[in-house]
């Protein structure tokens, strides 16, 4: 059996009992780097054989695994932070699990979007996880171009030297809207930081950032009208002058009387 394992992303206390019963029992664990999973494996005194799996070694490493399987061993997974396969190497191996007739099962841990989303204050009853955006900036106009209409919270994750080119990459194709950084997820100095798109983050970034983007609105035809416009359209269509401005002042997100202008100017 494979098992996919769920690793603290900060606290070494998130892990489940399960967890550490897996690791300790299976004959060998596969690490996306050796030298980092011996800090949780020690912090626990779990022994076991470790051996790399990493992006850049996943079809060579998941062929190893699969023979390891074949011979009768059970293979624990580990990243170095969270969930496996979730913008985290697995997710090639999982096919070839697939392919080659081969069990596996997850053993469920923490997950930093999951953890950031709820952190955010944004809607959580729907949400878009879009990971890691392209590096090149031709394909990641028209990753988010894709993206822009969705009325959820989008997620993404941002590596600290990106965080600057992926917020004015969002604002470039969304527009501004509200927006959560989240940083440092289960430590000391957790941050969640909430912003505008337009304005950018302000700050040193360092560590590893969540953000989350509120959806598109509803798109409303009529703020394309001018205030006379906008005015003139509900009067045309039996409200009077004070009906008409409190609902087109509601609608443009304005005072009633930033307003009332319009109507002295044109007699309405």
């Amino acid at each position: 059996m494979l098992y996919f394992v769920g690793t603290p992303i900060g606290n070494l206390k998130d892990i489940s009992f399960r967890a550490l019963e897996v690791l300790r029992e299976v004959d060998e664990i596969a690490c996306e780097d050796t030298r980092h999973s011996l800090g949780l494996l020690n912090a626990y005194e779990i022994k076991k054989p470790l051996f790399s799996y990493h992006k850049f070694n996943e079809k060579e490493a998941g062929e190893k695994i699969i023979e390891k399987l074949k011979a009768g061993k059970n293979i624990a997974l580990i990243t170095d932070a969270g969930m496996p396969v979730i913008s985290d190497p697995g997710n090639i191996l999982t096919k070839m699990l697939i392919e080659n007739g081969e069990e596996f099962t997850v053993i469920p841990g923490a997950c930093a979007f999951v953890s950031a989303l709820v952190l955010s204050g944004l809607d959580s009853g729907r949400f878009c996880f879009l990971g890691f955006m392209p590096e090149k900036s031709g394909e990641r106009k028209a990753f988010l171009e894709k993206y822009k209409n969705l009325d959820v919270t989008l997620i993404f994750y941002s590596a600290p030297h990106d965080v600057k080119k992926d917020i004015e990459s969002i604002y470039s194709v969304f527009g501004d809207r509200r927006a959560v950084a989240v940083k440092e997820i289960t430590k000391i100095h957790e941050k969640s930081l909430r912003f505008n798109l337009k304005e950018g983050l302000d700050g040193e970034q360092k560590g590893e950032f969540v953000i989350l983007v509120e959806g598109a609105k509803e798109q409303n035809d009529n703020l394309k009208l001018t205030e006379k416009e906008h005015i003139e359209l509900y009067i045309k269509n039996g409200m009077d002058k004070k009906e008409a401005l409190k609902a087109v002042a509601k609608e443009r997100g304005v005072s009633k009387s930033s307003l009332y202008k319009y109507t002295i100017e044109e007699n309405l």
